[in-house]
C-alpha cells in the first residue's frame, strides 16, 4: 500500500515525508482495517515530521484526522462496527483503561496512551488498523473531506473551548485561527459568543471576519474590549503574557496546542492577578469526540478545506507551516 512515512525527522522543506510502500496491517483482536479515503493534516504532524516531539515510533507514518471504510474486522470487533461503515481515526489511538485517571473518566490523562500517527501508524496511507472502541462512526450525509478536520481540529479545539470555561453570550479570544479556530468560532457563535480574533496573515483575518468574529487584528493586539475567556492556537508561548493580559477578571486562558516555544518571564500583577486562570489541553476524550460530531449535525459546521493528493504531503506541511492554508488541508488518498 502506498504510504508517506517519517525515517528522520528534520526540516519540511527537506522533505521529511517519503513515499513508500508498506505492507497492509492485518487487524489484531478487537481491531478493525480501515481503508482511507481521507486525511486531515494537522500541525501535530508537522511537530511529529521535523522532530519537535520526541519521536515515539521511527519509522512512522503520520496523520490523525483520517476517515474511511470498515475493511476488515478483527476477531472480537464484531458487533461493534460491521464491514462498509464510514469511520473516523483521531489522535487518542487507546488508552490503558485501568490507571486512576481512566478510570475516573479522564482518559485524555492516561499514564500509558497510544496514539494515532505517532505510536501507531496513521492515516498518510492506504489503510490503517485501530481499535474498534477508539474509532468513531460517521454521519453518512457528510462528505469525507469535511469531516476528516473534526477529528482533531475540531475535537481538540472544542475540548480547548470548554477548558476556557467561556459561558454563552460572553467574550471569546481566539490567538491564530487556523483549522481548529475556524471551527471553534461556528461554535461560540452558536452559543451566542462575541469572538474577537487575533492572527498573523490577510487570509486568517479575512475568513475569521467572515465567520462572524467582530474584531480582528494583528497576533499581539490587545483587543478593544476585556475577554471572559481566550484560546491560544498558535505553538507560540510569547502570546501567553499578551492573551492573560487580555482577560477581564476571572478570565481564563486555554493553551491548546501539544507543542509550545517557551512561555517568557510573566508578572504576577498583569497577567495572573484578580484570578485569572491559565489551563493547558492535553488530548481528548472519546466523550469530546462524541459531543463534538453531534455538535457538527446540529450547527452543522463548516470546514474550510484545501485538498492534496497523498504523494503530497509535504508541501501540504510545508504551507501548513507558513501558514499558508485557508482553513484545513485534507489529503487524499482515495474516492470517497
Amino acid at each position: 500500500m502506498k504510504a508517506m512515512i517519517v525515517h528522520n525527522p528534520g526540516p519540511i522543506l527537506t522533505h521529511a515525508l517519503a513515499f513508500t510502500d508498506l505492507p497492509i496491517p492485518e487487524p489484531r483482536a478487537g481491531e478493525v482495517l480501515i481503508k482511507i479515503a481521507v486525511c486531515g493534516v494537522c500541525r501535530t504532524d508537522l511537530h511529529v515530521a521535523e522532530g519537535d516531539l520526541p519521536p515515539h515510533r521511527s519509522p512512522v507514518v503520520p496523520g490523525h484526522e483520517a476517515v474511511g471504510i470498515v475493511a476488515r474486522l478483527g476477531a472480537g470487533a464484531k458487533g461493534l462496527l460491521k464491514e462498509g461503515d464510514r469511520v473516523g481515526v483521531a489522535w487518542l489511538h487507546a488508552t490503558c483503561g485501568v490507571c486512576a485517571y481512566c478510570q475516573r473518566g479522564a482518559e485524555n490523562l492516561c499514564t500509558t496512551p497510544r496514539f494515532t500517527g505517532y505510536d501507531e501508524h496513521g492515516g498518510y496511507t492506504e489503510y490503517l488498523t485501530a481499535p474498534a472502541d477508539f474509532v468513531y462512526p460517521l454521519p453518512a450525509s457528510v462528505s469525507s473531506v469535511q469531516l476528516a478536520p473534526l477529528l482533531c481540529a475540531g475535537i481538540i479545539g472544542y475540548r480547548a473551548l470548554r477548558r476556557s470555561d467561556v459561558q454563552p453570550g460572553q467574550r471569546l479570544g481566539l490567538y491564530g485561527f487556523g483549522a481548529s479556530a475556524h471551527i471553534v468560532i461556528q461554535i461560540a457563535r452558536y452559543w451566542g459568543c462575541e469572538v474577537y480574533v487575533a492572527t498573523r496573515g490577510d487570509r486568517h483575518r479575512q475568513l475569521a471576519t467572515a465567520l462572524g468574529a467582530v474584531w480582528v487584528g494583528e497576533a499581539n493586539e490587545t483587543p478593544p474590549e476585556k475577554l471572559h475567556a481566550a484560546i491560544i492556537f498558535a505553538p507560540a508561548g510569547e502570546l501567553v503574557p499578551v492573551a492573560l493580559a487580555a482577560l477581564d477578571r476571572g478570565g481564563t486562558l486555554a493553551l491548546a496546542g501539544i507543542y509550545m516555544t517557551d512561555v517568557p518571564t510573566m508578572n504576577y500583577a498583569a497577567h495572573l492577578f484578580q484570578e485569572r486562570n491559565l489551563r493547558s489541553v492535553t488530548a481528548n476524550t472519546r466523550q469530546d469526540g462524541r459531543e463534538l460530531l453531534q455538535l457538527a449535525a446540529a450547527i452543522p459546521l463548516h470546514t474550510h478545506t484545501e485538498e492534496f493528493p497523498l504523494e503530497q504531503a509535504n508541501e501540504a506541511l510545508r504551507r501548513l507551516r507558513h501558514d499558508q492554508i485557508q482553513g484545513a488541508a485534507v489529503l487524499r488518498v482515495a474516492d470517497g
